[in-house]
């Protein structure tokens, strides 16, 4: 089975502040925490455990408030892509602007120095373009700035160093032109999975900035597509619809959370990638979704263990797109969308705002997989009829790299059926 996740793309679009103009100048210029995982990358490792906590923190406190602004429907989103989009903007950011975006992205600035902060995701950023064989991962950012509009020399080498950031020239007095060179550059970056997704851009925008993350991955044990067949998924009490449903006998990691009465099954990529599939009881999604943490993960993982079972687990594919500003303004990011933003460590002058911040990411899940290594294996199977781990109604669906303890993709399926 393939899984290919086509970006988490964020888009930061900046406009001049209402209360002043700009002048007019040239342009220039996992088990987590498991140790095992880290050996080989040495202080790279070290530099990326310390953002573990705090990336996990804002992961699920993001996903707390995005499930309260859309209940009942599907979610898909990258916390890594986001958190990191805005701790390169904190680089340019001052004041009361700068801490709030970091307290915002879960870092206690009495503890860990906005320094260690970038040098994490500096590492972070290179660790995952460089994932172990089996698993295809890029990520990065770029900006599109206007020709009237001077960036400081200093920022555009720290972004470049530490976020790995590309700078354009981009003219958005023509903004046919200008939303071509940016879709352009995203389709490319994602291998042509991601297509037009910049729409209607505002002549006034100065700045516009772009994350994103590509992901594509195959199972250590592919599902056999002679297996699928379709079968109904129970979206709700009054809602049945019908799924290509992916069946596979054998052996998996499996828990049963009695607190949060649901069953959490893992399933390896080949590579440094793993998911978690967590299927609540009937009418305990709710709960599950507003406790779940970091430390309920820590404890899936300590007590996950090899059970023999028949899995069934949907085809699908799904997207979300979520302009996030109030989400974010939620989490305590809220200068930056004002004219009390202090961005003046761009530019030098404090006359940029955030306009609009939209979120996009596309899950794609089906038996496709890489060609099996040159091995065999036989399992062993019971005389008696195993156990069935039906994924047929709502549930959750976490991608974590093993390599840096990151949280890539956080998905909730409500309804299979609806793409996006």
């Amino acid at each position: 089975m393939q899984t290919t996740f086509y970006l988490s793309l964020l888009l930061a679009v900046f406009h001049t502040a209402a209360h002043s103009q700009l002048p007019p100048s040239d342009h220039s210029g996992h088990d987590p925490n498991d140790p095992k995982h880290h050996i080989h990358h040495g202080g790279e490792a070290i530099a990326c455990l310390k953002l573990v906590p705090n990336n996990a923190d804002f992961a699920f406190q993001f996903f707390r408030e995005l499930t309260q602004e859309t209940p009942n429907k599907n979610i898909f989103f990258s916390p890594v892509s986001i958190s990191s989009a805005f701790a390169m903007l904190a680089l340019g950011a001052r004041s009361a602007t700068q801490s709030q975006i970091l307290e915002g992205l879960a870092f206690n600035l009495t503890e860990i120095q906005e320094k260690e902060i970038h040098e994490g995701f500096q590492n972070l950023i290179h660790m995952l373009n460089h994932p172990e064989g089996g698993v295809q991962l890029n990520m990065g950012n770029a900006i599109f700035v206007t020709e009237k509009l001077k960036l400081l020399e200093k920022f555009l080498d720290d972004a470049k160093v530490l976020y790995q950031m590309e700078a354009f020239t981009t003219d958005f007095n023509k903004p046919t032109e200008a939303e071509k060179q940016i879709n352009d550059y995203i389709e490319r970056k994602t291998h042509g999975k991601i297509t037009n997704v910049v729409k209607d851009l505002d002549p006034q925008t100065v700045m516009l900035l772009a994350s994103f993350v590509f992901f594509k991955g195959s199972w250590e044990k592919p599902f056999k597509t002679e297996y699928t067949e379709e079968r109904e998924f129970f979206v709700d009490a009054e809602t049945t619809v019908k799924v290509p449903m992916m069946r596979q006998t054998g052996s998996f990691d499996f828990y049963f959370d009695e607190d949060l009465s649901c069953t959490v099954v893992r399933l390896h990529y080949n590579g440094s990638a793993t998911a978690f599939l967590v299927l609540p009881a009937k009418g305990k999604m709710n709960r599950l979704e507003q406790t779940l943490d970091k430390e309920t993960i820590q404890k899936w993982s300590d007590h996950l263990f090899q059970s023999f079972m028949d899995l069934y687990f949907p085809r699908f594919s799904i997207s979300g797109s979520y302009e996030i500003s109030n989400t974010l303004k939620k989490m305590g990011i809220v200068d930056v969308f004002t004219n009390k933003a202090d961005l003046s460590g761009i530019t030098g002058t404090p006359e940029l705002q955030v306009s609009k911040v939209v979120h996009k990411a596309s899950l794609d899940v089906d038996e496709k997989g890489t060609e099996a290594a040159a091995a065999t294996t036989i399992e062993i199977m019971p005389m008696s009829l195993p156990p069935t781990i039906e994924f047929s109604h709502p549930f959750l669906m976490l991608i974590f790299d093993r390599d840096t303890n990151s949280t890539l993709f956080i998905g909730k399926i409500v309804n299979p059926t609806i793409t996006s």
